[in-house]
């Protein structure tokens, strides 16, 4: 058994309505992310400076000293760039949601009575603003009850939000053991918050974005001007909310930082897109926390049956009859690399295909000559799978005329001399006459044309049951 445990699906081509308050169009959800005083730094017990999101071009850590402009950039941050973006959201009327680095909170007590002050939520952005991704799994856990210990006592309230940022492979399990965490934000794979299982545990996950994000006035391909960060804001914006107004609201993450949109050139940008979205209607400008409140109240988590999930006897028991009377199919299907995307319909129909077209024409016959005569004796006798009887009866084959019935039984008759295999269609795709003319068309093709179409409607017929089951 083989399992991918990657999520390439997600809500598919049917997201749902997220139901914003107010019918709002769309979610524009603003992050500032407060890093500074808790980066690499020989102060903070670190092996070097800080190398990650700076305005020095190509920087790279100092190994053993500390670095004066990197630290200098980061204390912009801390002392202008926090404050000119508490003036412009508080004046906008906009709450931020704050990434806090624990650390970074503790020496900037100023900085969270103002943010606590104009109602901003303060999620966790982790203990330190370091590198997570060869961290061993203790210690990334000891450093995650660390910063919620720390956090409560800074902030004096745990945080409700978690985005690590620089993670593991183990940062969002880890996170989601300690059962105190309402969402988790280290994802970017959709537009809109959806449920996880992870370990037996229903985790709300809220995706963030690292391309409507300043981040990338630090690196490129990147952004140059305000300007440049301006227009992709704004691009964004009327994008999703264009989908909004077609009746698929989402949700827009911005992410920001102090030291970088912080700045005054780079501001002006954000600041022409706050006054764009001004200009429209029905958008919510939440806390991050706000939708996760609005998410758990309207979309909570449904348990539904897995099959990449499944173990072999479930799978079977459950799969093994969508392929008449050919339970080896599932059993083959079983073995294949399942994952989330194998969950609905359309992926363990794929599947269970995959073993029916790779098997040897003689089982293919066999899966054919499983299927029951339409209208036929058995039908009659009333000995048809349950699926059967209900796909023959939503097309009035368990009704038909004295006439009816004997046309059907000569055309079962001949067509299964002619081609050694019953006539089969998906009914429920038709109506009576359409299935008789169908019938009467098919029945003139030779063999090799009439199995290939029989293998393709025995397809269908699974695919509609597939649609029954899940």
């Amino acid at each position: 058994m083989t399992r991918y445990t990657r999520d390439m699906v997600g809500y598919g081509p049917n997201r749902p309505d997220p139901k914003w308050p107010g019918e709002a169009k769309i979610a524009v959800q603003f992050v500032l992310n407060y890093e500074e005083g808790g980066e690499n730094c020989l102060l903070h017990g670190d092996s070097g400076s800080e190398g990650f999101l700076s305005d020095i071009p190509g920087a790279a850590p100092w190994p053993g000293a500390r670095h004066w402009n990197m630290e200098s950039i980061y204390e912009y941050g801390a002392r202008a760039g926090f404050w000119r973006l508490h003036r412009l959201f508080t004046g906008a009327a906009i709450p931020l949601t704050i990434y806090g680095v624990a650390t970074a909170l503790a020496r900037s007590p100023e900085q969270v009575e103002a943010m606590k002050d104009a109602g901003w939520e303060i999620a966790s952005h982790g203990l330190k603003w370091v590198e997570h991704r060869d961290m061993p799994e203790e210690e990334e856990r000891a450093q995650i009850a660390e910063a919620i210990r720390l956090h409560s006592e800074v902030v004096g309230e745990a945080p409700r939000g978690w985005y690590t940022g620089r993670c593991s492979m183990n940062t969002v399990p880890l996170v989601a053991e300690t059962g105190q965490i309402a969402y988790i934000s280290d994802t970017y794979d959709d537009d809109l918050p959806y449920w996880r299982d992870i370990d037996g545990r229903d985790q709300l996950i809220i995706p963030y974005t690292l391309e409507a994000n300043d981040m990338r006035f630090s690196g490129a391909p990147g952004w140059v001007t305000g300007q440049d960060f301006g227009d992709y804001l704004i691009d964004a914006f009327d994008t999703l909310y264009a989908e909004g107004e077609a009746g698929r609201p989402a949700m827009m993450s911005v992410g920001l930082h102090c030291r970088l949109v912080g700045r005054p050139g780079k501001m002006a940008g954000l600041k022409r897109f706050l006054d764009h979205i001004a200009q429209h209607e029905a958008v919510w400008c939440p806390r991050r926390v706000d939708i996760a409140d609005h998410w758990a109240a309207t979309h909570p988590p449904q348990r539904k049956p897995r099959a990449s999930h499944m173990d072999r006897e479930t799978f079977v028991g459950t799969f093994g009859g969508v392929f008449e009377h050919s339970p080896w199919i599932a059993e083959r299907a079983f073995d294949l690399e399942l994952g989330p995307a194998h969950d609905r319909a359309a992926g363990v129909h794929n599947a269970l295909a995959r073993m029916f077209r790779s098997a040897s024409h003689e089982e293919r016959l066999g899966v054919l000559n499983a299927h029951p005569d339409l209208a036929g004796k058995l039908a009659q006798a009333k000995r048809l799978t349950a699926e059967s009887t209900s796909e023959q009866s939503s097309a009035g084959l368990d009704a038909l005329t004295d006439e009816e019935r004997t046309r059907f039984t000569a055309l079962n008759s001949d067509y299964t001399t002619k081609h050694g295999f019953p006539f089969i269609i998906a009914v429920r795709d038709y109506d009576k006459a359409g299935i008789l003319a169908a019938f009467e068309r098919r029945i003139s093709n030779d063999t090799d044309t009439e199995f290939a179409e029989a293998c393709r409607q025995v397809e269908r017929i699974a695919r509609l049951r597939l649609e029954d089951l899940l």
